[in-house]
């Protein structure tokens, strides 16, 4: 199953693995939203969150522990069903072009990856092994036991370089990897070595290039299966081949098959009995009879009150628990809680694009909108402190986050009605709004009113809906009128921009989550505001954090214009080789974000999980689920 660390984080539910998100259920929210405050200064503030769940914890050290569930003894038995249940259902199980790791959680079901990380930031080889010996030439070698289904046969080098050079380094493609492979807008090099070898050239010396999302995790296609839409540079129809979306070309590449599909119902995967780290002989025992379920079914279970009774009841093995429903679980004995910290967060989106709201480009009404939410208040109502508030794009347990750097909006002095309204009203000084009394209006006198898309399904998105909306109305005099949305949905509609005919004319173009400059390229549908995704910050490999914070980057569907030269710092601390010298570097980064507020950066939640009893492999760790073939149920 995937790692917390894969890409960007955009799911909006569970499944089992590492890449679980909360979007939970909370009440109260009207008793947690009125606060008083006054204006203070934009200084960093000594606070404490009160976080049960988030201090000096984080991914773990680098160290040779190794959190294992089955590694001795006699094998478990293989047989019965895991039953887990998800929100939404999905679109498309295309893996070249998904963002979201919900969905990538139902493709490694199928299909493996590169390799992955497990307790203590240990490399796993999956299906091959990364070294070097410079930091700069990176060599890839392949297990010679990877077979794809009939008629492509085994996986090679020329599959991974070929989908590299041929899709993910090219504009036509428009792959959701594509930003992972270029480095200052040149490809990277990638040549193959031999039938089951290939080399990654990088221009300079990166140690942490391993923990990047372009290797970790990677997953490739036959060359075969891609060659016709590469030759016609046919970026729909490979979107939308059928083999890459019912992953029938999987083979012995992942522990389950995908058995069948009922689009707004179920999907039900079963056991490959072709595995290939069954023969691997450099894993830990519990892989050599691994997967131990016959089948593995995710049910599309829409209300999270109805997974929750699910639980309950035994008819799920797993399921998302609501802080203010963990007391509850934690009583039943036939469930089990699972804590860990995450590197997602909890942003309120503003959308800065020519269908938005164009104030949000000025940087002071984004502080401005930073001191309106009461971010202790929001992570104890909203989260009962199963989170942390987020000032900056790192967690407080990160290395990077250097508490003297950042400032901190929507806590002391920097929040409430007069830090609001007054860093606002210098900001619009030079345009039509204005206030009158409490109240932010435009030039027809009329109060200014934004919409804010929210995923409807979840109750936590509700609760943190409703406290925008109240804080909003409260210190900034702006009227939020909620809009609750699929995420599939806003996807499509709201978030992905339409790639405009001419977009060879821009200056930029990256496909839907990045076609263009702000004033050229929009999504199909309007919106001021959004608190449907979470992305990651990318603690392991804080200079990866780039690609959200460049105006043409591959991935800015808020159209954000950075303040500050962020592209150049980001170059500075990747070639910093200086461990004290990069870690000031990127205290200067994540100090100026706080400031920049490029989104309204709100909490850092962790996950909480219900388990029933006799499931066997999570653990109370970020890497939780690196092992999760090798999962079973103990009825004993």
């Amino acid at each position: 199953m995937p790692s917390g660390n894969n890409g960007f984080d955009t799911t909006e539910q569970g499944s089992p693995g590492m890449n679980r998100r909360k979007w939970l259920q909370a009440l109260g929210v009207a008793g947690v939203a009125g606060l008083a405050g006054c204006q203070g200064s934009d200084s960093p503030q000594d606070t404490t969150t009160g976080s049960t769940t988030t201090d000096d914890v984080g991914f773990g050290e680098e160290t040779e522990t190794e959190g294992t569930t089955t590694e001795a003894g006699e094998l478990p038995e293989v047989g019965g069903t895991y039953t887990q249940a998800v929100s939404s259902s999905f679109d498309s199980l295309n893996f070249i072009y998904n963002t979201e790791s919900t969905t990538n959680d139902m493709i490694t079901l199928t299909l493996d990856s590169a390799y992955g990380f497990k307790p203590g930031q240990q490399m796993f080889p999956r299906w091959l092994e990364l070294t070097t010996d410079d930091n700069r030439v990176y060599t890839a070698k392949l297990r010679e036991n990877l077979q794809w289904s009939d008629p492509y046969g085994q996986l090679t080098a020329e599959d991974y370089v070929y989908l590299i050079k041929n899709v993910h380094q090219t504009e036509w493609a428009g792959s959701a990897a594509r930003g992972d492979w270029y480095i200052d807008e040149e490809p990277i090099p990638v040549e193959k070595t031999g039938k089951y070898s290939f080399e990654i050239q990088l221009p300079e010396v990166d140690p942490a290039f391993p923990k990047r999302p372009a290797m970790w995790l990677m997953k490739t296609a036959p060359k075969e299966l891609l060659k016709p839409y590469v030759d016609e540079q046919d970026a729909e129809g490979l979107e939308q081949d059928d083999e890459l979306n019912s992953l029938s070309f999987t083979g012995n590449l992942g522990p389950y098959k995908l058995d069948s599909w009922k689009r707004q119902n179920k999907m039900v995967f079963t056991r490959n009995d072709e595995y290939y780290l069954r023969e691997a002989d450099d894993v830990k025992k519990a892989f050599s009879k691994a997967p131990y379920f016959e089948t593995v079914e995710t049910q599309i279970i829409k209300e999270e009150s109805s997974r929750l009774s699910a639980l309950k009841t035994g008819e799920l093995d797993e399921a998302q628990i609501p802080p203010n429903k963990a007391s509850n679980f934690k009583q039943q004995e036939d469930v089990y809680l699972n804590v860990t910290p995450q590197p997602y967060n909890v942003p309120l989106f503003y959308n800065q694009r020519a269908n938005g709201w164009k104030p949000f480009r000025k940087q002071g009404v984004r502080q401005a909108l930073g001191c309106a939410i009461d971010k202790k208040k929001f992570v104890k109502g909203v989260f009962r402190d199963y989170a942390e508030p987020e000032y900056t794009w790192q967690p407080k347990w990160s290395p990077w986050y250097d508490e003297s750097k950042v400032v901190k909006y929507g806590t002391g002095d920097l929040y409430g009605p007069e830090a609001t309204r007054s860093r606002m009203e210098k900001a619009l000084s030079d345009t039509e709004y204005s206030y009158d009394g409490d109240t932010l209006v435009d030039g027809n006198d009329e109060q200014v009113e934004l919409t804010l898309m929210y995923q409807s399904s979840q109750q936590t998105e509700v609760a943190t809906a409703q406290f925008v909306k109240q804080e909003f109305a409260k210190n900034a005099g702006i009227k939020v009128k909620l809009n609750g949305v699929g995420a599939t949905k806003f996807v499509r509609d709201y978030w992905q921009q339409q790639v405009p005919d001419n977009a060879d004319s821009f200056e930029w173009s990256h496909g839907a989550y990045n076609a263009g400059p702000r004033d050229k390229a929009t999504s199909k549908n309007g919106w001021d505001m959004a608190r449907v995704y979470g992305l990651n910050t990318y603690p392991m490999t804080p200079t990866t954090n780039e690609v959200f914070f460049k105006k043409d980057g591959t991935y800015n569907p808020y159209g954000y214009y950075p303040s500050f030269d962020f592209a150049s710092l980001f170059s500075q601390a990747k070639q910093e080789t200086d461990p004290q010298k990069r870690k000031e570097i990127l205290a200067e980064i994540f100090g100026k974000l706080s400031k920049d507020q490029p989104m309204g950066m709100l909490a850092l939640n962790s996950d909480i999980y219900g388990y029933r009893e006799g499931i066997e492999g999570p653990i109370e760790e970020f890497f939780s689920g690196w092992d999760f073939s090798t999962w079973h149920r103990n009825d004993e």
